[in-house]
């Protein structure tokens, strides 16, 4: 902004006030556009209007303007702040307010969505789609700690810390009851750790292997049959239904029988499903006991 555009002094010559023909002869008066008028006729017709209290600026006030605007030295303030801008950098903004170069850079720059402050060139901060918080203004929906520039899951206009989202969003394991926050497997439509999901005897991980469950214990194929399995009473091998042969048991008197193994002891003839006897301890079909 510069000074105003005419002089005041007093007059030493005959000269009248080019408006009102008073004589200025040891008077004050201004010259303005290369006419003499008196102080009354200048703060009465002359005058610039003051672009922020829209009154006159009289011939005994210091005036600036800028770009054919016009202030009072005493009204070019800040319009935030209401620091004098005399000689200090300033922009003009909407309805003729000036700023000063510091309200100007926060006015501009993005807004917190914490605490909607101005983030200001050097202030720490996160974004996060066209987002933008302070560092420390960014927190767990849930604990409310600071989240900072560590990891975090947004869930719609939320945002969790890692231990927080885990705790209200991870399916929990079925057999520890601790979130599974990556990877897992599913059995009855309960949710495991792989790590969980193991073999009672020998504590080998199932995943993707057979086993057998026997009271909500699992046992891979080798432990269910060296350990659960029932052995057969012809055979003596393992009866583990489900693995291969052998999917029907046939059972008497507190032993089991593959059902291919249960037949009659002289005649080798199939007996499941059919009638038997017991004779001596030995599976006869009804025919055989009378060839004894």
């Amino acid at each position: 902004a510069g000074p105003g555009s005419y002089t005041v002094g007093t007059m030493s010559e005959r000269f009248d006030c080019h408006y009102c023909r008073d004589p200025l002869q040891g008077k004050k008066y201004v010259q303005k556009e290369g006419r003499h008028c008196c102080v009354k006729c200048f703060d009465k017709i002359c005058a610039n209007t003051c672009t922020e209290c829209k009154k006159p600026i009289g011939a005994d006030s210091k005036e600036l303007h800028f770009k054919n605007r016009y202030w009072h030295d005493s009204c070019f303030r800040c319009f935030k702040c209401y620091t004098s801008l005399v000689n200090e950098p300033f922009m003009l903004r909407e309805n003729n307010k000036v700023w000063c170069s510091n309200c100007t850079a926060a006015e501009d720059a993005p807004r917190c969505k914490g605490c909607f402050k101005p983030i200001i060139a050097g202030d720490q901060n996160v974004e996060y789609k066209k987002m933008v918080w302070h560092k420390d203004c960014f927190t767990c929906s849930q604990c409310k700690q600071v989240i900072g520039s560590g990891s975090f899951f947004p869930k719609g206009d939320e945002f969790y810390c890692v231990s927080c989202h885990e705790h209200k969003f991870a399916k929990t394991c079925a057999k520890c009851k601790n979130p599974i926050t990556s990877g897992g497997l599913t059995y009855q439509e309960q949710p495991w750790h792989s790590e969980c999901f193991i073999c009672s005897n020998c504590k080998k991980q199932l995943g993707g292997k057979r086993f057998t469950a026997v009271e909500d214990q699992f046992y891979c194929v080798e432990c269910y049959k060296e350990c659960v399995a029932k052995k057969c009473a012809g055979c003596k091998n393992p009866i583990t239904a489900g693995f291969g042969r052998g999917t029907s048991v046939v059972n008497y008197e507190d032993e089991s029988w593959h059902d291919y193994c249960f037949k009659c002891t002289k005649c080798a003839r199939g007996l499941a499903n059919k009638r038997f006897v017991c004779h001596n301890g030995k599976i006869y079909c009804a025919e055989c006991p009378k060839r004894l």
